[in-house]
């Protein structure tokens, strides 16, 4: 699975969105203070109310980045796909918006941490550049890693945060009325292998834990 550009966030069916579970208020500090560079949607971070700061570490819960671009020129209103950079920001420190995410929460995403890319820079560096990322098939659980992008993970058996699991982005409808996940292919084309707008892969993905 490739993605080329930074990562992006369809929301199939998001719970915060009904239930005000939607928290911005916290900077986006790492633990020693300093600014997060550059915020991505599909990226997590823990609201670490106690200490003031949104950020990879501290006790808070993982939530879900889901930030929108204001945009004021009207030549730019077709962006698909944005990062958040603290150097855009007046006082050098995004504000960003996380999403609660509970069990039965379902996104599309390409969020994915490049297999070639480092704790310190998991992503691209400008919407041209393109990654790689670990493949996933259907049925695959998805974690989060300590950087906060998401992970394909084997064994979530002592996994103490949320666990999503790469779902069907449609489902068949039997003729005796049962509906069956499409485990099959389409026209050649595995299912869960979902296209988001800019015909970019990406996976649906529904939290299970």
């Amino acid at each position: 699975m490739k993605r080329t550009g930074y990562a992006q966030v369809e929301p199939n069916h998001l719970s915060a969105q009904y239930t005000a579970q939607i928290y911005a208020q916290l900077p986006a500090k790492k633990a020693d203070g300093t600014a997060i560079a550059q915020l991505e949607n599909g990226q997590f971070l823990k609201y670490d109310y106690r200490n003031g700061r949104a950020s990879t570490t501290g006790e808070g819960e993982w939530m879900l980045v889901y930030n929108e671009e204001k945009l004021y020129d009207e030549r730019r209103q077709h962006h698909k796909d944005f990062a958040m950079l603290a150097t855009d920001m007046a006082d050098g420190v995004i504000y960003p918006r996380l999403l609660k995410t509970n069990v039965g929460d379902i996104f599309t995403t390409n969020a994915f941490k490049s297999t070639t890319g480092t704790a310190e820079a998991p992503s691209v560096t400008g919407p041209d550049q393109q990654i790689t990322m670990t493949d996933l098939a259907l049925g695959d659980y998805v974690t989060i890693g300590a950087d906060g992008w998401l992970t394909k993970n084997t064994d979530i058996s002592k996994e103490t945060g949320p666990v999503f699991q790469v779902v069907p982005h449609f489902t068949q409808i039997k003729d005796n009325g049962t509906l069956t996940p499409a485990y099959t292919t389409v026209e050649g084309e595995a299912i869960y292998a979902y296209r988001l707008a800019d015909r970019q892969d990406a996976v649906k993905l529904q939290r299970i834990k």
